[in-house]
């Protein structure tokens, strides 16, 4: 498993890449069996989020570290350096790029998306 993370470099240039989801076979809900599971990361809050189809927004960076879990709908989501990507059901999406040229964000599926937002900060 991986998500895509989305970050400004020192320049304010905002880039993907992609991060590997690792696993330690661990027990997790005693008495049940270990399973796999990653490090557990501190949040602040969590929300759920929609926005309508044809929804397009101005470019901004994200206003805190947070994760996107999408559930429902596609957007295209282009960092400031030109490279895109569709974030659609399933697929997770760090934010970090919280100065700089920020992203661009546009529902790009007839129906709403749909997301649960995960803040760090």
């Amino acid at each position: 498993m991986h998500y895509h993370r989305l970050f400004a470099s020192d320049d304010g240039e905002s880039h993907w890449e992609d991060i590997d989801v690792t696993y330690a076979e661990r027990s997790f809900a005693p008495p049940a069996q270990k399973i796999e599971i990653s490090e557990p990361e501190p949040v602040k809050t969590c929300l759920f989020l929609r926005l309508k189809s044809g929804w397009n927004e101005p470019k901004h960076p994200t206003p805190v570290a947070q994760r996107l879990i999408c559930l429902a709908g596609q957007v295209r989501v282009t960092a400031s350096d030109g490279e895109a990507r569709v974030i659609g059901p399933g697929d997770v999406w760090h934010m970090e790029d919280k100065h700089g040229k920020g992203h661009h964000t546009e529902v790009i599926s007839p129906d709403d998306f749909e997301c649960v937002i995960v803040q760090y900060d």
